[in-house]
């Protein structure tokens, strides 16, 4: 049973700007790509979703040809091709995903962020880029007031996520499929994890779409039982 959605009173959210100057390798990144690939957004990649949301899906930080490009997280890449059509059957998303942001998908009690709002190269941010970009998911957090679940997609994030909480991460193990009872604003959050639905992950055979599901059963069961 799904609980009566409200929209959450409007709170500030702590946004990074299009040019936002806070990494420099980021940055000197950002320029390539706006001179490589001058249509794309090429900028912090916004969040998708609703602050009234009970779940929080934290990812790495955009792809180039994905995110970067369409200014909506995991879309454009492979991962959102297994993420948006999982969210679907799960009923976290309407709309058929088109991989663009004018497909008409729209979330359903779901929130998509990521710990690194830039593209990094190699798809890989360093840690002074994490934790310069924890702020904004400081403020994510402080916004969403109905949150009940964090997914991560991918160790990165997982630990970005802790560290946001003030958390060690020796106290909470990543793993696929794990469970973590932790506290946000002194609310009880159940942080999930998941490994990363990458292209890599997938074709090494590393994550398949049946273990990506039952991540989501697992999370829609305990919606269900805290509704």
């Amino acid at each position: 049973r799904r609980s009566s959605h409200r929209e959450p009173q409007l709170i500030a959210m702590h946004a990074p700007a299009q040019d936002c100057p806070l990494c420099p390798r980021l940055v000197n990144f950002r320029a390539d790509n706006q001179a490589k690939f001058p249509d794309f957004h090429n900028g912090p990649v916004p969040s998708f979703g609703s602050t009234g949301a009970r779940l929080l899906i934290v990812g790495l930080a955009p792809g180039l040809k994905g995110a970067n490009r369409t200014a909506r997280p995991f879309t454009g890449d492979y991962a959102g091709d297994l993420l948006y059509p999982t969210l679907k059957k799960f009923g976290f998303a309407r709309g058929t995903y088109d991989a663009r942001p004018g497909d008409g998908v729209t979330l359903d009690d779901c929130r998509i962020t990521n710990a690194v709002r830039c593209v990094p190269p190699q798809n890989k941010p360093v840690g002074a880029e994490v934790k310069s970009c924890r702020p904004f998911l400081v403020s994510e957090l402080d916004a969403i007031s109905r949150l009940q679940v964090i997914l991560a997609l991918g160790g990165l994030a997982h630990n970005a996520t802790l560290a946001t909480l003030g958390y060690k991460q020796s106290a909470f193990k990543f793993g696929h499929g794990a469970r973590h009872e932790i506290a946000v604003s002194n609310r009880p959050v159940l942080l999930v994890d998941s490994y990363h639905c990458s292209r890599y992950n997938t074709n090494t055979g590393r994550l398949t779409t049946e273990m990506f599901e039952g991540v989501f059963t697992l999370i829609r069961v305990h919606l269900n039982a805290v509704s």
